[in-house]
């Protein structure tokens, strides 16, 4: 994974933490109040462990409340195709 792809999966999943706590809510009581992922999937996400897919983004979206542009608020979306 290049080093963009790396630094914007972890601002990511900081985020989606952030959000979790920010509705005072453990990551088993969201995923079971809210259905959508699975706790497994959710620690993944906010553990930088997996590049979550449009779909996998939609639903933490929905889990948490927000729309997808405030879910993205604050990744780098600047890639240029000299990278590959």
């Amino acid at each position: 994974m290049q080093q963009v792809d790396r630094d914007n999966v972890m601002k990511f999943a900081k985020r989606v933490k952030q959000l979790r706590l920010k509705r005072s809510k453990s990551l088993n009581g969201l995923v079971f109040e809210n259905g959508g992922k699975t706790s497994a999937t959710w620690s993944r996400v906010e553990n930088g462990k997996n590049d979550s897919k449009l779909s996998t983004l939609i639903k933490i979206s929905a889990v948490l409340g927000i729309t997808v542009d405030e879910l993205l608020k604050g990744i780098d979306f600047d890639y240029s195709l000299d990278d590959e």
